[in-house]
């Protein structure tokens, strides 16, 4: 069984800064794409970023310049950088990873809320 856990919210003033952090646990063969994704009240789910490998990242155009996705595979861990905050930016952050065990599968973390507000 894989777990993808989360941490790293939290509130922050609008042009602060935060890290998230997701971990990924359990009988886990390999990693292909690791990223994050938001959920704002009353909006649709959206790609914030991804990352195949350190040559291969995707963004979402409103939060380009501003966040930078890494990854540690010794870790299988998965980071988000998010600078200039901006009051559009509040959602849950969700964690997401393409990955396998016995096959492949995505895996979500439970979520973890980035308030921006002054």
């Amino acid at each position: 069984q894989v777990q993808l856990v989360e941490s790293g919210g939290g509130l922050v003033q609008p042009g602060g800064s935060l890290r998230l952090s997701c971990a990924a646990s359990g009988s886990i063969f390999s990693i292909a794409v690791m990223g994050w994704y938001r959920q704002a009240p009353g909006k649709q789910r959206e790609l914030v970023a991804a990352t195949a490998s350190a040559s291969s990242t995707n963004y979402a155009t409103s939060v380009k310049g501003r966040f930078t996705i890494s990854r540690d595979n010794a870790k299988n861990t998965v980071y988000l950088q998010m600078n200039n905050l901006k009051p559009e930016d509040t959602a849950v952050y969700y964690c997401n990873a393409h990955i396998a065990t016995m096959r492949w599968d995505d895996y979500w973390g439970q979520g973890t809320q980035v308030t921006v507000s002054s």
